[in-house]
């Protein structure tokens, strides 16, 4: 008996699926994950767009001159402060000269006494009781310790360390009671003229190339006039109020980093600029009629970059070459083309093969999107 209703409960189960089963299939209902789920899709367009590539640049003041003594000496006085403005002449430094002016005060001695040997002589070369040799030999020792008193007399004043230029006081590198050398490694200080700043970088063979194919012009004067302004980035992230222009281009290849050396000039009226200080110069690219792809639609597999490419309903993987970004837009060099379909949003909720119902969508509206790029 037990054996038997065993029997005919496994059997009533089986009916019992029997009749679900034949239910489902009479309404027609499909499984979660054959569903058709709608997504967005865009035509790819092409477009004029300007992209930027940034490089890192050291910035120059149009004069940048090192202050140094002519003479060793101790510091006496500093008579700045750093980041003062001074004329040039004006005395920055003041050396000690103690022993300078012993030297001149023997000098001048010798000046005296070679001057009265001179006035001495003269009436007896009048009178022919002696020769007029003797009064010129006396004059040319008066000569040679005029020389000398005006030597030291000169070293006297290279104690004052004047400026070389009009401009602004960099860092003071020496205080008072230190000994200023004239063959030290660092100068006493640096002033520079800023109302024009210069930012220096530079650019590899390749990019370099790239840069000037892409200027108007048949001469390399003529590719550097037509060549549109620069931005420059400042240590805090924010753009300088005020764009660059290239003003020259080195006419070789560093040997040791590959890469050729640009000069953009900044004007710095507001003296916002300083010798010395880093930024990061923004070059721009322009593209005509560039094929473009929303930086949205695309994904990432092992360094590679992939769009879903729409056919009829199915999603086909497309792997893409990407020039430029500018936007949330890239440029693309291969791999798609004008017209063609991809899906331009949740690429990280599809997977190649499976079918969509395509919904046309604008692709400004894609790039306007808050979302994220990564799914």
């Amino acid at each position: 008996m037990p054996q038997i209703r065993a029997i005919c409960f496994a059997s009533v189960l089986f009916i019992s699926f029997l009749i679900l089963s034949c239910g489902n299939d009479k309404t027609g209902q499909a499984a979660p994950s054959s569903r058709i789920l709608p997504f967005p899709v865009i035509a790819i367009e092409n477009r004029n767009v300007t992209t930027y590539k940034s490089y890192p640049a050291v910035l120059e003041g149009a004069v940048s001159s090192e202050v140094r003594p002519k003479i060793p000496g101790y510091i006496q006085e500093v008579l700045v402060k750093e980041g003062q403005q001074v004329k040039r002449g004006q005395i920055l430094f003041r050396l000690e000269t103690q022993s300078l002016n012993q030297d001149a005060a023997a000098a001048k001695a010798n000046v005296n006494a070679a001057q009265v040997e001179v006035e001495k002589l003269k009436p007896l070369v009048a009178k022919n009781i002696i020769s007029n040799v003797q009064l010129e030999t006396a004059k040319a020792k008066l000569a040679q310790a005029q020389s000398n008193y005006n030597s030291i007399g000169a070293n006297i004043d290279y104690a004052n360390v004047r400026s070389p230029v009009d401009g602004v006081v960099g860092s003071i590198n020496y205080r008072k009671g230190a000994l200023a050398n004239t063959q030290a490694p660092l100068p006493l200080t640096r002033v520079s003229s800023i109302k024009t700043i210069y930012a220096n970088f530079s650019l590899s063979e390749k990019n370099f190339i790239t840069f000037m194919n892409s200027a108007e012009g048949k001469t390399m004067e003529e590719k550097i006039k037509s060549l549109p302004k620069v931005k420059l980035i400042l240590a805090t992230g924010d753009e300088y109020e005020k764009p660059g222009t290239i003003e020259t281009i080195a006419g070789d290849v560093d040997p040791r980093t590959g890469t050729i050396s640009f000069r953009a000039r900044f004007d710095n009226t507001s003296g916002v600029l300083r010798n010395g200080g880093s930024g990061t110069v923004k070059v721009p690219q322009m593209y005509t009629e560039a094929t473009v792809v929303p930086a949205l639609s695309t994904y990432e597999r092992q360094g590679k970059t992939f769009v879903y490419k729409v056919q009829a309903d199915t999603l086909v993987t497309m792997t893409i070459q990407i020039l430029a970004e500018s936007n949330k837009l890239y440029v693309i060099d291969s791999g798609v083309k004008k017209g063609d379909s991809i899906l331009a949003n949740g690429v990280g909720k599809v997977r190649p093969g499976i079918r969509i119902k395509p919904v046309p969508t604008v692709m400004d509206s894609i790039l306007n999107s808050f979302d994220t790029v990564f799914n």
